[in-house]
């Protein structure tokens, strides 16, 4: 090689490096295993503001790109999609994931209508992949307008607290008299249901990236990796069967997921429901629970994007059931809860993924149809002795069904024991056909594990169509 070629080669280097963009990559890949593509695309202004390339996180091959705010903002321009074009396109070429590191000030301006093109074009793109490869974005820095919609729209986000998530500049929403205390801020965006996680930093925030890589498939046609695996330590259950009180789904969840592999998303949202991708007896399945609380439109909404995303790529969903139903009150219905609660419907109806509900204290009306109806949701549905299923809850059935019985003699308090006991049973629901078995709490985790194993051939084929249409 020439010595001004050593020379041009040896400049590009020290530019590309400037900025976190290059350790990041680093962080992100397997030591030694990055590979950088296009190094030498520049946009007319000097760098493109974007590193891209592959490599290997845990041994599986992902493509990445990392924005570098340090070169002119890191702007959206011809150049950088020009860069983020050829990752995508090798990523559905070769059906391995991509996750794009955002760092960005924001288009760039003297490019114009080009600009917002790219945007434009990134957008399409990152929306042809959903559901074919998984995508992962991690917020490091500014992402606003355009740059925001693009993050949002990959499976699953991570932000870094240093980081910027917003669609208008606090700045602008300030100017017209507007002030929203963290607006832009991570700890807001992960109350709003915006991000799955939250980082202290970058580099926590890509450790987390990694973690989740390495549960996932590759694409929607791969098996999802198995892993060894231990229980957690005092695993048993037995002293959860007492009563729906004491069925605390998320407790649960926590005891049946493998040691150490469970990852909590939207932890801030929806918090009537915990989502969590963890292992159990080595296998990757998404595990969701209800905490006894009502269900909101936000523990719907977050409920069935999790459920979807598990479906994309064929992940197993195990459900634990213990809700009095969807939430009864004017503000709930004001904030769109029949619209979250019918995608939620939906969703779980239109999966064909496996799912096993496991009915752990009540499961009362609508509720009960969605999350553990074997008409419309669930493959295999066990309930514990203790589970409540009831068209309402036993308080308005006695009222409506039972108030002739009511004496001084038979309370309210006595009739609604007695209907909870016989009709509302999970034996006489089970004797009717609508649950596959009543389990002891502590043979919880081996009947899981066993459902997941019949279930990992299973076959559905749906209606040709286009798509469905959620309740949007």
């Amino acid at each position: 090689m020439s010595g001004s070629m050593l020379e041009k080669l040896s400049a590009a280097k020290a530019q590309l490096s400037a900025g976190d963009a290059r350790k990041r990559l680093e962080l992100l890949f397997d030591e030694g295993s990055f590979v950088e593509l296009d190094s030498f695309v520049k946009a007319a202004e000097g760098a493109a503001g974007v590193l891209t390339g592959y490599g290997t996180v845990e041994g599986s091959p992902v493509y990445a790109f990392s924005q570098n705010s340090d070169d002119l903002g890191g702007g959206m321009g011809r150049a950088q999609m020009a860069k983020l074009t050829k990752v995508y396109d090798l990523a559905l070429k070769t059906g391995c994931p991509v996750v794009g590191i955002y760092d960005s000030k924001g288009a760039r301006l003297e490019e114009g209508a080009d600009a917002l093109a790219a945007y434009g074009d990134l957008m399409k793109t990152v929306s042809r992949l959903s559901g074919v490869v998984p995508q992962v974005a991690v917020v490091a820095g500014p992402c606003a307008g355009a740059a925001a919609l693009a993050a949002c729209n990959a499976d699953l986000v991570i932000m870094s607290e240093e980081g910027e998530l917003f669609l208008t500049p606090p700045f602008v929403a300030k100017a017209k008299g507007e002030t929203v205390e963290g607006a832009g801020t991570a700890g807001n965006a992960a109350r709003a249901g915006v991000v799955h996680l939250v980082a202290k930093n970058d580099g926590e925030a890509i450790a987390q990236a990694r973690k989740i890589l390495s549960l996932l498939p590759a694409n929607n046609l791969a098996v999802a990796p198995i892993f060894e695996w231990e229980e957690q330590p005092g695993a048993g259950l037995n002293d959860m069967g007492e009563g729906t009180q004491k069925a605390d789904g998320a407790v649960v969840l926590d005891t049946l997921a493998d040691a150490g592999s469970a990852i909590e998303l939207q932890p801030e949202f929806g918090c009537g429901v915990v989502t969590k991708l963890a292992t159990l007896a080595g296998n990757v399945c998404g595990m969701a629970a209800t905490t006894g609380a009502p269900l909101t439109a936000d523990d719907s909404n977050k409920l069935a994007r999790f459920v979807q995303f598990c479906d994309a790529f064929q992940l197993p969903v195990v459900t634990l059931v213990n809700t009095p139903g969807f939430a009864p009150s004017s503000k709930s219905e004001t904030q769109g809860a029949v619209r979250e609660a019918a995608k939620l419907c939906a969703v779980y109806g239109e999966a064909t993924t496996p799912k096993v509900s496991v009915i752990i204290g009540e499961a009362i009306g609508p509720a009960y149809i969605a999350l553990a109806g074997k008409a419309s949701a669930a493959d295999l549905v066990f309930a514990w002795p203790s589970a409540v299923i009831s068209p309402l809850e036993p308080a308005a059935a006695v009222a409506l069904l039972k108030e002739d019985t009511i004496t001084p003699e038979h309370t309210r308090a006595q009739a609604e024991a007695d209907y909870r006991a016989n009709e509302a049973s999970a034996f006489t629901v089970a004797a009717a056909g609508y649950i596959d078995n009543v389990i002891e709490p502590a043979a919880t985790r081996q009947v899981l594990a066993s459902a997941l194993d019949l279930l990992s051939s299973k076959r559905e084929s749906k209606l040709p169509k286009k798509h469905g249409n959620l309740p949007l």
